[in-house]
């Protein structure tokens, strides 16, 4: 088999790629709690981490690469699953543009990981000839404040 037919089998058994850019308080570092949650979404197959890149934005509106070593994370967790975790999709203007939605002063985590759950499903509906033609997420917030209001007039 040629480089090529390996990359498009595994392209037939991709699932979505989603991202997602978190913001850490700018009173503190963050401790490292959620990183055993995540390991355990990687270890069960439900998510594949591709890139986890940390920054910070600077007064001025810079963005700075941080390591992931630099934040002193303790405990369980073995970081270098996640130091590790690169695969070349981030390039400078993307790491800008995450930023963007960052106050300055703060740090942020920029997390791309593959929905490996869904990879079955949707190389079946490729296989059929399905394309995603839209998707879309709801905030949990907008969730919870439209529960409340529901409960508001019950």
């Amino acid at each position: 088999m040629d480089d090529k037919e390996r990359g498009d089998s595994d392209l037939d058994e991709l699932g979505p790629i989603d991202y997602a850019v978190v913001e850490f308080p700018a009173d503190r570092n963050p401790d490292g709690s959620a990183l055993p949650i995540l390991c355990d979404l990687v270890e069960r197959g439900i998510i594949r981490v591709l890139d986890l890149v940390f920054v910070r934005k600077d007064h001025d509106g810079s963005v700075v690469g941080l390591a992931i070593e630099d934040f002193g994370f303790g405990g369980e967790v073995d970081i270098t699953l996640f130091a590790e975790a690169s695969s070349g999709l981030l390039d400078r203007s993307d790491l800008d543009e995450a930023a963007v939605a960052l106050e300055p002063g703060r740090s942020g985590a920029i997390l791309v990981y593959e929905n490996s759950w869904a990879a079955p499903f949707a190389s079946a509906l490729r296989r059929q000839g399905a394309q995603l033609v839209a998707s879309g997420r709801i905030p949990a917030q907008g969730i919870l404040s439209t529960l409340d209001a529901l409960d508001a007039t019950s």
